[in-house]
């Protein structure tokens, strides 16, 4: 999945960056001081809400949208009051990533 969110999202930008983690993220954020995040729900195990409130917490102004497989609106809902700006279900990355990507970056939420 990580190639193919790469690869999509490689035909609108110039520089994108891949990271595995958290710790990854973080890095890549401070030092690139990227505008835009695109993060797995499921890359931090079990605690995906607590990721998103920490990128936040330490990255106020990034721009940033959660990939998830849960579709219940209830997790919607949740992932944005933890912080981010976007949301986009796994199974439809394919046609609402890029839309998302420039929704977010113009200002609103998705």
């Amino acid at each position: 999945m990580v190639e193919g969110v790469r690869g999509l999202v490689e035909t609108e930008f110039e520089a994108v960056v891949v990271v595995g983690d958290e710790v990854s993220l973080f890095e890549s954020a401070r030092q690139l001081h990227v505008a835009l995040a695109v993060v797995d729900l499921s890359l931090q195990r079990g605690d995906g809400l607590g990721l998103v409130r920490r990128i936040r917490s330490h990255f106020p102004e990034l721009k940033l949208i959660v990939l998830s497989v849960h579709e219940e609106k209830n997790a919607e809902l949740a992932t944005i009051e933890a912080g981010a700006n976007g949301f986009v279900l796994k199974r439809s990355i394919a046609t609402d990533l890029l839309p998302a990507i420039d929704v977010v970056l113009a200002g609103s939420a998705t």
